[in-house]
């Protein structure tokens, strides 16, 4: 599979056409419905990541998020302001929406909690008027929801194109497509200013970067690349870095990787996720291990801690945004010298989830971990 580069810079180009003639369509993928709800004498009649038309009698009252993967769901879902109320139950894994959310709605210790594997006999009782799925989640739940008379939206929010388009349709479910045009706008500036930053950037210059999950379970360390089609690599092509990893991924998740590849790869830059703990420490550990210290990247100071507060910044959620200007501004600090990240950070949780300085200031930047600054 050939370097996800090229789309994305064409994807980023076309989104800016979107914004300035507010007439283009923001998915590479599948032409982007109306962010109005079409509403006839069927009622709301939505489009989602599948292509399917799902029809509504009404705006949804009860939504459902379910299956794996939904916390990315949830928070795109709390970008609009009716989640809240609309919100009647969710998955809870091991990565907890309530740890950011709790105190973004006063009412979310009240949301029905659902387990990963939760089936449909387990969401039928809650009475959802919709259940929101990641598209890949159609087989082993979506269908059988479907066989109840449940409705089922899909959404994907995997790449900037399909999160793009995703939130239309979230916003034709919630009715509000102001929201939507405020949320793209958002982010088409942050991706805008990127764009700016790194205007006249050749191939050669950009460095050769490894974005890598790293995890001690069990006493076990394990290395994994993400996937070539994943937002982690769309993220180090839009920051104008060149992920090493992309012909050893092709698979359709994370991809077990030894040190001794790494070493083969020699990158320029090593970002180093850690979902289970601070990957601030773990970087720490990593540029004490005499093998890590053998890497060019780490004798050069070049092994960074993926940014993260709650959440980490490299995962398919609203955060993604923030991941990409950090990145780059990582990778070009040259380019980004006058980019602020705590102002970047406190303009996404003010304008996105509504949240005021003292708030941001009490929750998000006590939870700050890795390279942020």
């Amino acid at each position: 599979m050939r370097s996800l580069l090229k789309p994305f810079v064409v994807s980023v180009a076309l989104l800016v056409c979107f914004v300035l003639a507010a007439c283009a369509n923001p998915s590479a993928e599948a032409p982007a419905p109306s962010s109005e709800p079409a509403i006839d004498d069927l009622g709301i009649v939505v489009v989602d990541a599948l292509g399917r038309t799902v029809q509504f009698p009404e705006p949804p009252r009860r939504i459902v998020v379910a299956g794996r993967s939904s916390l990315t769901i949830v928070d795109t879902l709390y970008l609009f302001p009716q989640a809240a109320e609309r919100l009647a139950g969710l998955v809870v894994g091991q990565q907890r929406p309530g740890d950011f959310l709790g105190f973004v709605d006063p009412t979310f210790e009240g949301k029905a909690v659902l387990e990963v594997e939760a089936g449909p006999e387990q969401i039928a009782p809650l009475h959802p008027d919709v259940v929101i799925l990641r598209s890949f989640m159609t087989e082993k739940l979506g269908k059988p929801l479907e066989q109840l008379d449940i409705p089922v939206v899909y959404v994907d929010l995997e790449t900037p194109d399909q999160y793009f388009r995703d939130i239309v349709t979230l916003g034709q479910l919630l009715g509000d497509q102001g929201r939507v045009e405020e949320i793209r706008s958002f982010y088409q500036a942050r991706l805008d200013l990127v764009s700016e930053g790194l205007r006249g950037l050749t191939e050669d210059g950009k460095p050769r970067v490894l974005i890598v999950q790293y995890s001690d379970q069990g006493g076990e360390v394990a290395l994994n690349i993400p996937s070539a089609a994943w937002l982690q690599t769309a993220e180090a092509e839009l920051a104008g870095g060149s992920p090493i990893w992309v012909e050893a991924s092709q698979g359709g998740g994370w991809t077990v990787v030894n040190f001794e590849q790494v070493a083969a790869w020699d990158p320029d830059q090593i970002y180093v996720i850690s979902y289970q703990s601070d990957p601030t420490q773990v970087i720490q550990e990593l540029a004490a291990d005499p093998r890590w210290q053998a890497l060019r990247a780490v004798q050069e100071g070049q092994l960074y801690g993926f940014a993260a507060d709650i959440f980490s910044w490299d995962q398919p959620d609203p955060r993604w945004i923030l991941g990409v200007t950090w990145l780059a501004s990582k990778i070009h600090p040259d380019r980004f010298a006058d980019l602020d990240m705590m102002d970047e950070l406190s303009r996404f949780f003010g304008l996105m989830y509504g949240l005021d300085q003292a708030a941001i200031e009490a929750q998000i930047l006590p939870n700050l971990k890795g390279s942020v600054q």
